[in-house]
């Protein structure tokens, strides 16, 4: 499996390539504390904090391994998340926003964030579409996750239901992460071979390193890791609109997967 592929500067990354994670203020909350995150739209671990608008999403929940419950709070209520755990063990908090659209002014710009988010064809698939390069529309939905390791923390990520998942096949906080933590990327049910995964690694000092990685042949790809940083995992889909966009008039949806977890010291 090919792991490391590059190293990115800050500065190279598209201004409108934004990714939207979970945030938790504790990732290791003790037994009787509250789980507390922000929801973040933005990039490199810097962003705006999105409030809780359930106009704004699908789906916001906690899940843990024999229960689960959707989060409330109050209207317009920061950070977006802040409700007792489900108990001892591993929770997965998971938020799907409400699909939304981007205009582009011209296919370059559309381009340049394709490429960057693995998609090196997209011009041959555009134009095998019978796109246009002036102005158009993209339509995109976010499929977030976040691991909240609770008292003891054991217990193990899975599949929720995501169209676009981001599985992570280690737990970060009870499992031996020397050798990284490995994923696997799904789309619907179907495992993603050949996709491109984009790490965001923070330091403890907030200095943020960005790598690139390809899953295998399997869909999984192994994200190398340090004890005492804090990761998201992020992957694009590009596919045509499903046709319950059709009113949109959108030549492209994007769907993302994203996954944010943290290593002990």
């Amino acid at each position: 499996m090919r792991r490391l592929i590059f190293l990115l500067f800050l500065t190279a990354t598209p201004a409108h390539a934004h990714e939207l994670w979970i945030d938790p203020k504790v990732y290791q909350p003790a037994l009787g504390q509250p789980i507390v995150a922000e929801i973040f739209n933005g990039e490199n671990f810097a962003g705006n904090h999105l409030v809780y608008l359930p106009r704004l999403f699908d789906r916001f929940e906690i899940i843990a391994e024999k229960s689960q419950a959707t989060v409330k709070s109050r209207l317009g209520n920061r950070p977006a998340l802040s409700q007792p755990s489900l108990g001892d063990g591993l929770h997965i908090v998971v938020y799907q926003s409400k699909p939304d659209t981007l205009k582009y002014a011209s296919f370059e710009k559309f381009r340049s964030f394709a490429v960057h988010k693995g998609v090196a064809d997209i011009e041959a698939k555009h134009t095998a579409r019978g796109l246009g390069r002036g102005k158009f529309t993209e339509v995109y939905t976010r499929f977030s996750k976040s691991l909240v390791g609770v008292g003891g923390a054991q217990g193990a990520d899975r599949r929720v239901g995501l169209t676009a998942e981001l599985v992570a096949l280690e737990n970060p906080y009870t499992d031996n992460t020397a050798d990284g933590v490995d994923v696997q990327l799904f789309y619907r049910d179907v495992i993603r071979a050949g996709a491109q995964i984009e790490l965001f690694e923070k330091a403890p000092d907030g200095t943020v390193l960005v790598t690139l990685h390809q899953t295998n042949t399997q869909g999984r790809a192994t994200l190398p890791v340090k004890p005492g940083c804090t990761y998201m995992a992020d992957a694009v889909i590009l596919r045509k609109p499903d046709t319950r966009h059709d009113k949109l008039g959108a030549a492209w949806e994007s769907l993302w997967a994203n996954l944010t977890f943290r290593v002990p010291e």
